[in-house]
């Protein structure tokens, strides 16, 4: 993964623009999104990658607050994950950060690509965590990725439940502590 170094961040986010659609094509699928008229997925008249792109530029106006993350294997990017601390956090008050993103390009999904990644993340910021998922059938590998990661790297120490999301409705949720301590292997 690329550290968090602003100034080069800023000078690659590019490619989080360029994974960015292949993830809501992904999402698409199950979370059955649609296109617009300008084949963008978006709910209003959003006409070219370039201007959904810009909901991102906040991802790197806050530092220490929200934490864009490029996975990559070999220097090839692989997918991403977003970080995100109060106040950009969907959850109680008592979390300290929320896996508001996460994706992995699909040619490396079951390889342990998504599990190492994950357990970098949170070794890096150790706190109380919130992620939440689509609850439903058409999402079980994503399911199944974070039991099975998240019994990995927190050796079982996690919670889930079914939660409700203002925007999203239905959510599955999971809640989990790591420490300053490094997370297990």
């Amino acid at each position: 993964m690329l550290p968090l170094d602003y100034a080069v961040w800023r000078r690659r986010k590019f490619i989080i623009n360029n994974i960015y659609p292949l993830y809501l094509h992904d999402l698409s699928e199950v979370w059955e999104h649609k296109i617009n008229r300008y084949v963008v997925f978006e709910n209003d008249d959003t006409r070219t990658l370039m201007e959904q792109n810009r909901v991102f530029d906040i991802w790197w106006e806050h530092p220490n607050v929200l934490f864009p993350y490029l996975i990559t294997v070999d220097d090839i990017p692989a997918g991403l994950a977003f970080v995100a601390t109060s106040p950009f956090i969907p959850c109680p008050h008592y979390i300290d950060y929320y896996m508001n993103e996460f994706f992995l390009l699909r040619n490396y999904r079951g390889k342990g690509v998504g599990e190492e990644a994950v357990r970098q993340i949170i070794g890096k910021m150790p706190g109380r965590w919130e992620l939440q998922t689509n609850p439903t059938e058409r999402n079980e590998r994503a399911k199944r990725f974070w039991r099975r990661t998240l019994n990995t790297c927190t050796n079982g120490k996690y919670s889930e439940e079914l939660g409700h999301h203002p925007e999203d409705g239905e959510k599955l949720v999971f809640r989990f502590s790591t420490s300053s301590e490094k997370v297990s292997h």
